[in-house]
């Protein structure tokens, strides 16, 4: 099989999206599916195997990290001519929906993900009519496909009633032996607490950014009694953050990967997560495996994952009164963070990037063969 991947983000950039694009070529490596990539040109000529097609592309001015690709004839004539058997495209907006456009010119079954509500970014950052235009664009994409992936329930719901018929359920997973809580060490949890690591550490992980909406946790430094917040990540909303966190026990521990990482998961006491909106929060999945619970507004999976009153809480967005009594209950009496987090750890391990690899594999096979995929 050879099936080319199309996406709007890709390395030497890390975020969400760009993980699970590089879970999926190692996945597809290990199968031995021949695979090409088509992303943004940044320098990247090959991944896991898989050769890599960049195209020309420009700074986004809603998402400054971020790049527009611009497919053209060349993109075209590089994909045709390695003969894929099927395309997947992460999501279908600019480069993705070239390659919906593509898969219909040559014939081959298309399947769509979603991985980014970019049209809310949009409308968030007061862009509604280019909100309005790639909610339609997006949209369209998503109904010339053949068949589209939801990372959640929620976003799957939202799908089928913007009138999008066959979509399926791809979850998303976690390494539960990168993500442990064995990883639990006293020098990493000075550091996040700034020295006072008897207190409890309420952990964000992620891009600072103002559709994060990391400032509502300043109530909870106000009224939950010993709490302290480590922000890991970076992003264009750090000199904000940390003029509106001045003052307060609050801690800004740059940007970490791998076992650093890790690390940092397994010595907070609660994951915080208070973003607008999220496809699904790959991070809420990484804290839990770290033996962590989340109190996390209801967006992308955490209705999926979190166990309300065992793994964690959920808020409905902007009830920052949700999120405060979310963290106080989870340190109401003793003993009780102790056993959410061994829920956190318990609900996490049923959520391997193998067996969800393998279910996208077999939706390949069942598209080719014209069978419905079992997800």
């Amino acid at each position: 099989m050879r099936v080319a991947i199309y996406t709007e983000t890709f390395l030497p950039k890390i975020d969400g999206i760009v993980r699970v694009t590089m879970l999926t070529l190692e996945a597809l490596h290990r199968h031995g599916i021949e695979t090409l990539i088509v992303a943004p040109d940044q320098g990247m000529r090959e991944y896991a195997g898989a050769r890599v097609v960049g195209v020309p592309c420009v700074r986004n001015p809603i998402y400054p990290e971020g790049r527009i690709g611009i497919p053209n004839p060349l993109t075209y004539k590089r994909v045709r001519a390695f003969r894929p058997d099927l395309m997947h495209v992460f999501h279908p907006a600019n480069i993705g929906m070239m390659g919906v456009v593509f898969g219909r010119q040559m014939g081959v079954p298309v399947l769509s993900s979603f991985h980014l509500d970019i049209a809310h970014i949009a409308t968030f950052y007061g862009m509604h009519l280019v909100g309005w235009a790639l909610e339609k664009t997006v949209t369209q994409g998503f109904k010339w496909s053949d068949y589209t992936l939801a990372p959640s329930k929620v976003v799957q719901a939202k799908m089928r009633a913007q009138g999008i018929q066959r979509v399926g359920l791809w979850r998303r997973g976690v390494d539960a032996d990168l993500f442990h809580p064995s990883l639990r060490d006293a020098a990493t949890r000075a550091e996040l607490s700034d020295g006072h690591p008897d207190e409890t550490i309420l952990l964000y992980v992620g891009r600072l950014a103002p559709e994060k909406q990391i400032e509502q946790v300043r109530e909870v430094l106000r009224r939950v009694p010993g709490t302290r917040l480590a922000l890991v990540g970076g992003g264009p909303h750090r000199p904000a953050l940390e003029e509106y966190f001045a003052g307060l026990p609050v801690t800004f521990a740059g940007y970490r990967t791998g076992q650093s990482l890790a690390r940092a998961y397994a010595s907070a006491d609660i994951f915080v997560f208070p973003s607008a909106f999220e496809s699904f929060g790959l991070v809420l999945l990484e804290a839990m495996a770290a033996g962590i619970p989340v109190v996390s507004s209801r967006v992308g999976g955490a209705l999926d994952i979190v166990e309300d009153g065992a793994s964690g809480y959920t808020f409905a967005v902007d009830d920052v009164e949700g999120l405060v009594q979310g963290v106080a209950a989870c340190v109401s009496a003793p003993g009780r963070l102790d056993a959410m987090k061994a829920a956190a750890r318990t609900r996490a391990e049923y959520y391997s990037w193998t067996t969800i690899m393998d279910e996208l594999v077999d939706c390949y096979y069942a598209l080719l063969e014209g069978r419905q995929p079992a997800i």
